[in-house]
């Protein structure tokens, strides 16, 4: 009996592994998936995507293609850490690792480093709702950043502000809270912002093109993007939310001529140099929760 009962448990024990395995995995592809949607998508303004580079002279589609190859591991193995509970500090390591293997797959570009933050809590996260069998929900995903991390991401905030970099910068200089703020509040720009907007619009009929570009042009005209600051400061952050907020209220994608209000403040944005990165990370970080909440429930 006592052998059976040891079989019975190395086997419940190696399905249990599999499905880990499994959905890390499927975490991973999700994460992924959602960043190259991102990538994608037209006209976003001031940003690369497969038309163009938008306000980038170094960096084109090609280059967030190979950033996103040498990613593809960093999100199982992220997520695989979230199902065993880690801490921040080996999430911040994995991460690091990451980094290295991005600026290396990019000749020293920096391609996907706030994504490489904010998906990666994200994608630990979803790990860890995994593994304690709960649903991937707003409330969940929210709740484990917060009681499993924030702490440690407050500490490592005071510690780490004499080598800030320039996102952190901007931040403490606009007095907005930047990624690192984002996560410290288990995000609010995706769950409380993006999200909403994204169902809204795709209840109302948006094909994910639409529903995608509505959601961006909400968090462009409600997020104080730190990129856009540090290329165009007040004035063009001003600029980017005033244009942003306008499209909105004429419509959005549902109005005619959209498109082309669209192309005109990408055009509008290159030419002033203005690249909303951070509104990008969010806006990925919103469908690949979306992604996770339609595939894993």
């Amino acid at each position: 009996m006592n052998h059976l009962h040891q079989n019975a448990m190395a086997v419940a024990e190696s399905r249990a592994q599999q499905d880990a395995h499994r959905n890390a995995r499927h975490i991973s592809l999700l994460a992924v998936r959602s960043l190259y949607q991102e990538l994608a998508l037209y006209p976003k303004p001031g940003l690369v995507s497969f038309r163009d580079n938008g306000a980038h002279r170094d960096m084109n589609a090609a280059t967030f293609v190979r950033s996103l190859f040498s990613l593809r591991g960093y999100f199982m193995t992220i997520a695989a850490a979230g199902m065993r509970e880690a801490k921040f500090n080996e999430l911040q390591q994995l991460g690091v690792a990451a980094e290295t293997r991005m600026l290396r797959a990019t000749s020293g570009i920096n391609t996907h480093r706030g994504a490489i933050f904010t998906h990666g809590i994200l994608a630990a996260a979803a790990g860890c709702a995994a593994a304690r069998n709960l649903p991937p929900s707003d409330e969940s995903l929210r709740a484990i950043v917060t009681a499993n991390w924030s702490r440690d991401l407050r500490a490592i905030a005071v510690a780490n502000a004499a080598t800030a970099s320039h996102g952190q910068l901007m931040a403490a200089r606009h007095g907005v809270s930047g990624a690192r703020g984002e996560a410290l509040l288990a995000f609010p720009s995706v769950f409380e912002s993006a999200l909403p907007a994204l169902r809204s619009v795709l209840a109302r009929g948006a094909d994910t093109r639409q529903a995608l570009l509505h959601t961006f042009f909400v968090l462009l005209a409600g997020t104080p993007d730190t990129n856009v600051l540090f290329r165009g400061g007040a004035g063009g952050l001003r600029f980017i939310q005033a244009q942003a907020t306008d499209f909105l209220e004429r419509g959005s994608v549902f109005e005619t001529g959209w498109q082309g209000r669209a192309e005109s403040l990408h055009r509008q944005c290159s030419l002033r140099n203005l690249s909303p990165g951070g509104c990008a990370d969010l806006l990925a970080a919103a469908w690949f929760v979306h992604q996770l909440q339609s595939e894993l429930q």
